[in-house]
């Protein structure tokens, strides 16, 4: 059977350092480790249409209760036109 997630996309210049399926609540996810000019982040992504019903904020308020984000975090959330739902999180400069 084939991954909800094998079509989600990964910039040109994105280096993708672990991933891995997982349940969050009672959604399908994607979470996603990534180095990016200089920056090294996580991902939870889902697929949109599981989360259409949500809005960004209620998105963050949920993906802000989880133990992988750090206290000081701050988040993106961009809904993609490929289908997928991105919240980005423990950005670091390297």
């Amino acid at each position: 059977m084939a991954s909800k997630f094998e079509n989600v996309p990964v910039e040109a210049d994105t280096k993708v350092l672990f991933q891995e399926e997982a349940k969050f609540g009672q959604y399908d996810i994607l979470y996603q480790k990534w180095f990016w000019d200089g920056i090294t982040a996580e991902s939870i992504i889902f697929v949109s249409e599981d989360v259409a019903e949500l809005t960004d904020d209620q998105l963050e308020e949920d993906v802000k209760t989880s133990p992988l984000l750090k206290t000081d975090s701050s988040v993106t959330i961009s809904r993609s036109a490929s289908g997928f739902t991105f919240v980005n999180f423990n950005f670091e400069v390297d």
